[in-house]
């Protein structure tokens, strides 16, 4: 057997009203109807119970209600009739198109319409008078009436469902984009914090095991200068990252990240820091100066050059390390060579973050880049850090 689910409480409140009212009705000896087929008065008392009976059924089982209802009313039309009987089928066929299905809802409106029509028909032809109208008339309020109220209260219903589900939407649609905002700002951060503190963390780090390994004053005392301006410089980088942080959207804030106009001074500081390591550093500069790049697409090729010379320290072998500038077509080209070998005395562990932060800034501005070993001109094998970065900015989404 199917489960039968209990009736809803108004629907037992309609039922009750309906049968209460029919029992009113029928004790003051209000009919709608003279003698029929059937003509002692209680027999109306029978569609009267069952159609209340059906009631239960309205939002449960709203077509199987409506199969019971039809039969009913038409047991009803054989008795002297009662008003609270009809009233209820009313009720009845307005429910199974607001809680039936949708092919239900599509379906009783033009049933409805199809049995007005042909009880008009069929009384105009019998009686042939005018009054048989009355029955077609009678016929659309109790049927094809309920049926089309029904069909607008359920299309607003729909509507307003519809609606709410659009508003949910847009609520998580716009949650999702806050918390993707908040992750590319984690990253950004990220990027940023690792690219200004590593490069001086990692001096700080080779120096200060130099000078704890070398038992010679003068080259403890030069580590110790190395390892103090290292430590000022860096100190200086994380005050201006957090005030940027701290004014960010004020507009009067701390502005303005480093550009490629302060590129020579990162390769003069990497020479003071690589010279005990062996490392020389040199700056070919083959850009068209009178063009001025965005500034996103400045921000990442310094902070690519700056990786790289970060990385040339913690790793390089002694030699040169070359910083390489220049336009080629609607790019611009950061390329940066370093010797790759092994090499002598204290170096800095790495973690592969730089690697990251730098796919990272070139894939946001739609740039290519490449990192690993190659052969220099010479024939020297080195290892080699090329970027493509377009001068006109293009962002892409990820």
């Amino acid at each position: 057997m199917l489960p039968v689910s209990r009736p809803h409480r108004h629907d037992v409140l309609i039922a009750a009203v309906g049968l209460s009212g029919g029992l009113l009705l029928w004790t003051i000896g209000l009919h709608m109807q003279g003698v029929r087929l059937i003509g002692a008065p209680w027999a109306a008392l029978v569609p009267l119970a069952v159609m209340a009976g059906v009631e239960l059924l309205r939002r449960s089982a709203p077509l199987t209600a409506l199969l019971l209802a039809v039969p009913t009313l038409v047991a009803d039309l054989l008795t002297v009739g009662n008003l609270a009987t009809v009233m209820m089928f009313t009720d009845v066929v307005y429910a199974a198109v607001v809680y039936g299905p949708p092919a239900a809802a599509r379906r009783i409106p033009v049933g409805s319409l199809l049995v007005t029509a042909g009880v008009t028909i069929g009384c105009l032809t019998w009686f042939r008078t005018a009054e048989a109208l009355l029955f077609g008339v009678l016929t659309g309020l109790v049927s094809f009436a309920p049926a089309i109220t029904a069909v607008s209260v359920r299309n607003h219903r729909d509507a307003a469902e519809t609606a709410r589900l659009r508003a949910d939407q847009t609520a998580l649609l716009a949650e999702m984009d806050r918390v993707q905002a908040v992750t590319a700002e984690r990253a950004r951060m990220a990027r940023e914090l690792h690219d200004m503190v590593a490069n001086h963390l990692s001096a700080i780090a080779i120096h200060s095991t130099a000078a704890l390994s070398i038992d010679d004053p003068g080259t403890s005392r030069e580590a110790l200068g190395v390892i103090r301006e290292n430590s000022v410089e860096g100190l200086a980088e994380m005050r201006r990252l957090i005030g940027l942080l701290r004014h960010s959207g004020t507009g009067n804030g701390p502005s303005a990240a480093p550009t490629l106009a302060s590129v020579d001074v990162l390769i003069e500081q990497a020479r003071t820091n690589g010279a005990s390591s062996g490392l020389t550093c040199t700056l070919e500069d083959a850009r068209r100066d009178a063009e001025r790049l965005p500034a996103p697409v400045e921000l990442a090729a310094y902070r690519i050059v700056q990786e790289s010379l970060t990385n040339a320290l913690k790793h390089a072998a002694p030699g040169q390390v070359a910083v390489r500038l220049a336009h080629e077509g609607d790019m611009l080209s950061v390329e940066i060579t370093s010797e790759l070998g092994s090499r002598p005395g204290p170096r800095a562990p790495g973690s592969g973050a730089g690697l990251v932060g730098m796919r990272e800034r070139v894939a946001l501005l739609g740039g290519t880049i490449a990192a690993g070993p190659g052969t220099a001109e010479d024939g020297r094998t080195v290892w080699r850090v090329r970027a493509e970065l377009p001068v006109e900015e293009r962002t892409v989404r990820q």
